[in-house]
């Protein structure tokens, strides 16, 4: 696949209460270390960027992290699905939510400067610290 591929995908919360479809415009994958994500996933927030997208589901929560982002996640069952700027109507997802195969490849780490002091970054990909 090249960058400038995108394809169309679907997804689920672990419970299935909140399903998506959309279109995923290439196959990268970023990893974020910040404090807030780290606190929002359990360890590293990884996602992609769904455009066009199509969410459904009654249990859909939406918390304010921030002035500027909000996160999306399942009432249910507790899954961290979704990030997004205010306003905007891309999104970027979580790929452990997606329906196989997924098509994507780990391609980034951002924030590198919080990550936790529990782990290593041992691989080549691009880092940035902030």
């Amino acid at each position: 696949m090249t960058h400038s591929d995108s394809f169309e995908a679907t997804g689920t919360c672990l419970c299935g209460g909140v399903t998506f479809t959309g279109r995923i415009p290439g196959d990268a994958v970023t990893a974020c270390h910040c404090g807030q994500c780290r606190r929002w996933s359990g360890h590293v927030w990884a996602s992609f960027h769904l455009e066009e997208p199509q969410v459904s589901g009654d249990s859909l929560r939406w918390y304010a992290s921030s002035d500027q982002a909000e996160r999306g996640f399942c009432a249910t069952c507790g899954s961290s699905l979704f990030w997004r700027p205010k306003g905007r109507r891309t999104l970027s997802v979580s790929p452990g939510a997606l329906d196989n195969p997924t098509q994507l490849r780990l391609r980034s780490h951002i924030f590198t400067a919080d990550k936790g002091d529990y782990y290593a970054l041992t691989d080549d990909l691009p880092s940035q610290e902030q």
